[in-house]
């Protein structure tokens, strides 16, 4: 009895650790994009300028790790959905990806969390929290 229950839990705490991974892939992805796009500089106005601006950040090893992470997250992503309902799953994903991804650019890149910041990402969890109780 304790086996399938052990099992029964397995089951239904392995689609949200994808859900998890699918946000920690996601705010990663924005944080090191964001951050090596900083470093290369505005996108040039010229073609022939701008094709080379991107190859170069496409051979980026960190480039190449936010592909990797991008398409991780979507197998992680198709497992979350295969044994959860979007409607349930989704709300986690947006709003958390959303909140990770301002506090982490106050602890990667020094921005501002104003108040207006504060306010909007807790009425996103609000809404997490009753879009997932209904």
């Amino acid at each position: 009895m304790s086996d399938t229950r052990s099992r029964r839990t397995v089951n239904n705490v392995a689609p949200w650790l994808c859900v998890a991974a699918t946000i920690a892939l996601t705010a990663y992805g924005q944080i090191v994009i964001k951050w090596q796009v900083s470093q290369r500089g505005h996108i040039p106005a010229r073609p022939s300028e701008a094709v080379h601006y991107f190859v170069g950040l496409l051979l980026n090893p960190w480039v190449l790790s936010v592909l990797v992470g991008a398409f991780v997250a979507a197998l992680s992503w198709m497992a979350a959905v295969s044994r959860l309902p979007l409607s349930q799953a989704y709300p986690f994903v947006a709003s958390l990806s959303f909140v990770l991804v301002v506090v982490a650019s106050r602890i990667a890149f020094g921005e501002a969390i104003t108040l207006p910041k504060v306010v909007g990402c807790s009425l996103i969890v609000a809404g997490l929290v009753v879009a997932s109780s209904l």
